[in-house]
């Protein structure tokens, strides 16, 4: 029987546990070795908050630059907007920029070893849809008849983020997006034709105009126009009536009248083959002889 020797314990082994200063004590050491890196000729990131950002028109924002060099020799933010440092410390800096009037681009920027790095912020500027006015045309008109819906906003931007949607009642009409409007235009209109029924006049007609701006960093806004009612009425039962009265009664004249002609002629036609003349033009010549005799 051969013995074999143990160069280590036969126990499986197992790493030593880390604790949490343990772990707090690498993740700094980390963050120093990056800092020196950076700090060190190599690359450092530049960092702006938020993103993205919409602002009402004539506005203002906070903006935050940060860089992850540990000492920048120069850093800041690039505007033409008026703009108020608030706050600041080696690796970032805190701005307010007020009086927004249009969309626009922020830079900040920092310097690092000589080498600069810049993140950019662009800016979108909104005017929210405060007045949407809704008319129908013509606001009375009779069943059967057509009668339009006009829904329009005076004020509002970005067009391209704009809805807005026909309703009566709860039922949807339309939904019209404003896309492919030029970026200049402030003003939105909407239209929508349709044919008169009863139950038209039950219901409210309303306008809704939907302003999203979530995919600019901005939130949604929503606005409804002044319900319409729509007056319905049925056209004077009596006026058509009068029409079928009036037609009928001229038909059956026309037939009344020719079935006497008819008559005539035909008596008129019996009488010739009876007598060889025709009864009107006897009487036509007695007419004379019977005017003397009584003139005498």
């Amino acid at each position: 029987m051969h013995e074999s020797l143990w160069l280590f314990p036969p126990t499986p082994w197992s790493p030593p546990e880390m604790t949490f200063f343990g772990f707090w004590s690498l993740l700094t050491a980390l963050l120093v070795l990056l800092g020196c890196l950076g700090s060190g000729g190599q690359a450092f990131e530049v960092y702006m908050w938020p993103e993205k950002q919409a602002v009402e028109i004539r506005g203002s924002m906070e903006v935050n630059c940060s860089t992850s060099c540990l000492q920048p020799h120069v850093g800041g933010l690039e505007t033409a907007l008026q703009r108020i440092l608030i706050d600041s410390h080696p690796q970032w800096q805190q701005f307010l920029v007020s009086n927004i009037s249009q969309d626009t681009v922020l830079y900040c920027h920092f310097t690092c070893d000589g080498k600069q790095k810049s993140k950019s912020l662009s800016i979108s500027v909104y005017e929210r849809p405060t007045q949407v006015m809704l008319k129908l045309k013509p606001s009375r008109v009779a069943v059967g008849k057509s009668f339009t819906i006009e829904c329009r906003v005076p004020a509002v931007k970005p067009l391209q983020s704009l809805t807005l949607t026909l309703f009566h009642g709860k039922e949807i009409l339309q939904n019209q997006t404003f896309r492919d409007a030029l970026s200049a235009s402030h003003e939105a209109t909407t239209t929508f034709t349709s044919t008169a029924q009863r139950e038209d006049g039950l219901l409210n007609f309303s306008c809704q105009a939907e302003l999203d701006l979530r995919s600019l960093g901005g939130r949604l806004f929503h606005t409804i126009s002044e319900p319409q009612v729509l007056e319905v009425y049925v056209e004077p039962i009596q006026d058509s009536q009068m029409v079928i009265i009036i037609t009928v009664v001229s038909v059956l004249l026309f037939l009344f009248v020719t079935s006497v002609l008819l008559c005539f002629v035909w008596g008129q036609h019996l009488r010739q083959r009876r007598t060889g003349t025709y009864g009107v033009l006897a009487a036509w010549r007695r007419l004379p002889r019977a005017f003397r005799a009584h003139s005498v």
